[in-house]
């Protein structure tokens, strides 16, 4: 099962110190079971809050130390490239620790695309080969649809929009394994919603 799927940025934005990452958009799967029963709904939406975060660092560690590693200039897409800028994105995977920040265990994929980065963490047994897929899925609908690359990029003001991609192709937190007819099906039923 996936636990959480983050957009967040990767590169210092204005308001963001140089080390930090600011969280655009997270969606959480099924509690973490580990201290949440006895939370009021505030604590434990802090408490995913600060979960996330941390996430979203560790992420934008291994992006800045995988782009100083590959030695490649990062070269800036234009609205209209979001194709040759995903064909281009970084990718990987860091291993969360039990503790730090989930009760056990996980793997976090992630694929930095410009000043943003896209993040599933998935449960260990997890087919990752599968949520890769997914996850440039998703990825590309959200580049695509939400026009993420440009200036005054609507992540925070269509939040209803990634919720709809995820309901369609990360149904509660579970990867699908599709094939070809119900993918074309799947991406008719999302451009015709994203249309709206």
């Amino acid at each position: 099962m996936v636990r959480c799927f983050l957009i967040h940025t990767v590169c210092p934005v204005g308001a963001v110190g140089a080390g930090d990452s600011r969280v655009l958009y997270s969606r959480v799967f099924g509690p973490d079971e580990g201290m949440m029963s006895e939370l009021s709904p505030e604590e434990k939406r802090l408490l995913q809050k600060e979960k996330t975060a941390v996430v979203a660092r560790q992420v934008r560690s291994a992006v800045s130390l995988s782009r100083e590693a590959s030695g490649q200039p990062l070269v800036e897409m234009v609205p209209g490239e979001e194709a040759l800028a995903l064909q281009e994105a970084d990718s990987g995977v860091v291993r969360l620790r039990a503790g730090d920040p989930f009760s056990e265990e996980m793997s976090a994929l992630w694929l930095g695309v410009q000043s943003l980065g896209f993040v599933l963490v998935c449960e260990p047994h997890e087919n990752l080969l599968l949520a890769e897929g997914t996850l440039r899925n998703l990825t590309r609908h959200c580049l695509d649809h939400l026009h993420m690359l440009g200036p005054g990029s609507e992540v925070l003001l269509r939040s209803n929009r990634i919720d709809a991609l995820l309901s369609r192709l990360l149904p509660h937190g579970q990867l699908l394994f599709l094939n070809h007819r119900f993918t074309q099906s799947l991406e008719k039923e999302v451009a015709a919603y994203m249309a709206k």
